[in-house]
């Protein structure tokens, strides 16, 4: 049986320098390949220092990522594995605040949210404009996105680096 191939980037928006070294031997044994990433400092984040990796690995190697780096203080991160033969795309996003946060993707990039998921915030929401739109923010990730957004714009103009799994 052959390994259906997908990919996908990953962002390290900001981390200890402390800390460096141990996600890359993270992200390394996920995708099978030794690292040594290009880190620069985080202007959002004096002190800190950012990263990203463009990855070809095995379908479903961005939720092995994305668990791979969760609950490390400090960290923020996001994950997106593109769609591939018979999978949908996904979206991690993580900060320290918040925790991790997931999304189904389209070819796009778009959020998909589930017709369970739409139902659930019409019921939690009974009635309530407020109640409903705050239940549908959080379906697409909405507090994590502003909370990485001024990360995200430091990051313009940072190279990138692609990896293909060894196999």
């Amino acid at each position: 049986m052959s390994v259906v191939m997908a990919r996908g980037v990953l962002y390290i928006h900001s981390a200890p320098s402390a800390l460096c070294p141990h996600i890359e031997w993270a992200v390394g044994s996920v995708i099978d390949q030794r690292l040594d990433l290009q880190w620069s400092p985080q202007p959002a984040a004096p002190g800190m220092f950012r990263s990203e990796l463009s990855w070809v690995a095995a379908q479903g190697s961005g939720a092995k990522l994305a668990s791979a780096l969760r609950g490390w203080a400090h960290l923020r991160y996001e994950v997106t594995e593109e769609q591939s033969a018979g999978a949908d795309g996904g979206r991690w996003s993580h900060t320290p605040e918040l925790g991790i946060f997931h999304a189904t993707t389209d070819v796009h990039g778009n959020v998909m949210i589930s017709e369970d998921r739409i139902r659930y915030a019409y019921e939690a929401g009974a009635g309530d404009p407020a109640a409903v739109y705050h239940e549908l923010s959080l379906a697409l990730g909405e507090s994590w996105d502003e909370e990485l957004e001024p990360f995200r714009h430091a990051g313009e103009g940072a190279p990138v680096r692609w990896l293909h799994q060894v196999g």
